[in-house]
């Protein structure tokens, strides 16, 4: 999990270019905590991300799975697909995020950090 960045200030988008080249060249996995405001970006997995969070004292229910893509202008920048996402305790069916005010704040705090 050291590849694994948690952003809490914002980083450039120039930043978030070189975190994908580490890891998928065009793409970064993110887990964002909607309640704390902060992002785990440079996992292989979600999962990882999710893992590092937990530890730092992140609630699960508070954590979704994203993928951002540097090269594309938000929204299209923010793709909500992750299996952690699949949640049928919180009406998430899915690997999308289903309800459309939860992804409204997910989007808002991925703008904060990464103006």
């Amino acid at each position: 999990m050291d590849e694994i960045e948690i952003i809490s200030a914002p980083i450039t988008l120039q930043r978030l270019k070189e975190i994908a080249e580490k890891r998928f060249g065009d793409m970064v996995k993110g887990v964002v905590d909607i309640e704390k405001e902060i992002l785990a970006l440079g996992g292989e997995l979600h999962a990882d991300e999710e893992a590092l969070l937990l530890e730092k004292g992140s609630q699960q229910r508070n954590l979704w799975g994203i993928n951002l893509y540097p090269d594309l202008d938000m929204p299209a920048r923010l793709e909500y697909d992750s299996m952690i996402n699949i949640r049928p305790s919180q009406n998430n069916r899915s690997r999308g995020v289903e309800d459309p005010v939860l992804r409204g704040k997910i989007e808002s705090i991925v703008r904060k950090l990464i103006p």
